[in-house]
């Protein structure tokens, strides 16, 4: 399942794909919002909404799931404040049409870092979410 959320994000890497997952954005809606979809992919996010949070932005290195925006919050400053050692937001230019090839590459490095550590983190608490339900069965067998 953690694989499954995290397999497109590649092409997260192109500033009008993760435009583009920008549906229904609620505050593309608000004149003076600092939070508009287009503010949004610069700053590096796409929209994964859930049933839950249906504003829920990932970051496409850091993979950092933001939820609970407000028209007035800086997605710059977001990012910056929860996820200070992005690659992406430390790198000169993140523009993707101004983005050098050795720039890239060492994003994509980055990402995929990124990508496996959720992935296993993923992987692990699903492993003790189980192992907890078989220990508490296994326990009233013994009671």
């Amino acid at each position: 399942m953690a694989s499954e959320s995290l397999k497109y994000d590649f092409s997260m890497n192109i500033e009008k794909n993760r435009r583009a997952t920008f549906v229904d954005w609620p505050f593309d809606e608000d004149d003076g919002s600092k939070c508009t979809s287009d503010k949004m992919a610069e700053a590096g996010f796409y929209h994964s909404p859930t049933d839950r949070d249906p504003d829920v932005a990932r970051c496409f290195v850091c993979f950092k799931e933001l939820e609970g925006w407000e028209p007035e919050d800086d997605p710059w400053q977001e990012h910056k404040k929860h996820s200070p050692r992005c690659t992406f937001l430390l790198t000169k230019n993140k523009n993707s049409e101004d983005i050098t090839i050795e720039e890239f590459l060492d994003i994509e490095v980055k990402r995929q870092e990124n990508r496996v550590n959720k992935i296993l983190q993923n992987s692990i608490k699903e492993f003790e979410d189980i192992a907890k339900t078989v220990r508490t069965e296994m326990e009233k067998l013994v009671h």
